[in-house]
């Protein structure tokens, strides 16, 4: 197997290619600045670097162009669609990660849940997985849709990093490897751990949990988007907002006329995605999840896609560690693949 072609020809434009120029400048401005004030005597020239792990993280369209586009101004960004329960490219996407860390801050890397980014996966035309893409100052090229070994990936990854910096003027990032892990030296033998300092949504958090006691579940809602506003990957933040959001749909319901209408419209999604609120809210979990991946195997287009979302704002609501949204997620991506 050769290695795959990165011409530029069939390159996507994406949107936000004037976002990636502006995040670029800004970089190589604060780079030259670093490096005058090493030359002065003052900060170190790699003051803001980031550890190496920092550049391979998860996400999801939501945060793609506010996000991942500007990145891709700064160091190639690798783009790695998975599907839980996809074992057989678990090995190929600890290869890229661990190959990301060893480019040292000239290559990131983005792993994307195809189930939860359904508007990227027909962006990118993905029929089936294995799909792991590039993007360079926003704009995108295929690197690989198959299984390929490891010499292979390293020299696609080479010829990655070259156009980025040949074509783009992409150089990549400073990176620290003194900073993994960082927050403090470690504690001694026999030391107390250090009280973890307030952090800065904590009141807004604790006004929403009062709100959720106070069963003022509009305040709630409100007081977990001011934290996600500002905050958008607060892991409590969206695991309090879906909860909230739940009970708010479901305060109101008849559950026997709910329930009958399902029964009636097994193929109606506001049917099936209305019984599943109530089964979630319940705490019947399991069922929950299996009405909505079931409806969404009997549905297409504008439908499906409804049933699709709300079954991930589900996962959010039960807590992504949880081993039935595992479980979920797999079949989900059966269905959707």
């Amino acid at each position: 197997m050769q290695p795959r072609n990165m011409s530029m020809s069939g390159v996507v434009d994406l949107a936000a290619v004037k976002a990636a120029g502006e995040a670029k400048a800004k970089a190589e401005q604060a780079r030259a600045e670093a490096s005058r004030k090493a030359a002065q005597g003052g900060a170190p020239a790699s003051a803001g670097a980031v550890p190496p792990s920092a550049l391979v993280f998860d996400t999801d369209e939501t945060q793609f162009e506010s996000h991942v586009v500007p990145l891709s101004g700064e160091v190639p960004v690798i783009l790695d669609f998975r599907a839980e329960g996809f074992e057989q490219g678990r090995e190929q996407s600890l290869l890229l990660e661990r190959l990301t860390v060893e480019a040292n801050g000239r290559l990131a890397l983005a792993a994307l849940d195809v189930a939860a980014s359904q508007n990227l996966v027909r962006e990118f035309r993905i029929q089936a997985l294995p799909a792991v893409f590039a993007l360079v100052a926003g704009q995108a090229m295929p690197l690989f849709q198959d299984f390929a070994p490891e010499d292979e990936v390293r020299a696609i990854l080479a010829q990655l990093v070259q156009i980025a910096e040949e074509r783009f003027g992409v150089l990549g990032v400073a990176v620290d490897p003194a900073a993994e892990g960082a927050g403090g030296p470690g504690r001694g033998p026999g030391e107390e751990p250090a009280e973890a300092p307030a952090g800065p949504y904590d009141a807004l958090l604790d006004a929403a949990v009062a709100a959720l006691d106070a069963n003022d579940l509009g305040g709630a809602v409100q007081a977990y988007k001011n934290v996600l506003l500002s905050d958008p990957a607060n892991t409590e933040a969206k695991l309090g907002l879906a909860q909230a959001e739940l009970l708010a749909r479901v305060k109101d319901m008849n559950p026997q006329a709910v329930r009958a209408a399902a029964a009636e419209n097994p193929r109606d999604p506001a049917a099936q995605i209305a019984a599943a609120d109530l089964d979630l809210a319940g705490g019947h979990v399991a069922d929950a999840f299996g009405r909505l991946v079931d409806t969404v195997r009997v549905t297409v287009g504008e439908d499906r896609d409804s049933v699709r979302v709300r079954l991930l704002e589900m996962f959010e609501a039960v807590g992504a560690d949880d081993p039935l949204v595992s479980s979920a997620r797999a079949a989900l991506a059966r269905v959707l693949f």
